[in-house]
């Protein structure tokens, strides 16, 4: 009975660590997101940057900001069926 108490606990112990959380952003995929998202956003704030001292073209400056207008547009989309989801859970009788 021993044993088998303390082959639980080792089993236990050993499945604790693959089931916890990782608290770095980079490993859950909202926080991939999110990362992608604020990488998109820096790249286009730089090319900017560029392109007004004259280090940058225009072709490459367009595509940045396409490449931006899409990223915001697609977390403001995003965000609107959150807030539906959250409004229609509202409305559900309890």
């Amino acid at each position: 009975m021993d044993s088998a108490a303390l082959s639980a606990v080792k089993n236990y112990s050993a499945s604790r660590a693959a089931t916890q959380p990782s608290n770095t952003p980079g490993n859950s995929t909202f926080g991939r997101v999110a990362m992608d998202f604020a990488q998109t956003l820096a790249h286009g704030e730089q090319v900017a940057q560029q392109a007004m001292i004259g280090d940058a073209d225009p072709h490459s400056l367009v595509q940045a900001l396409a490449q931006t207008e899409l990223a915001v547009e697609t977390a403001v989309t995003v965000r609107n069926k959150v807030v539906e989801a959250y409004q229609e859970i509202l409305r559900m009788p309890v």
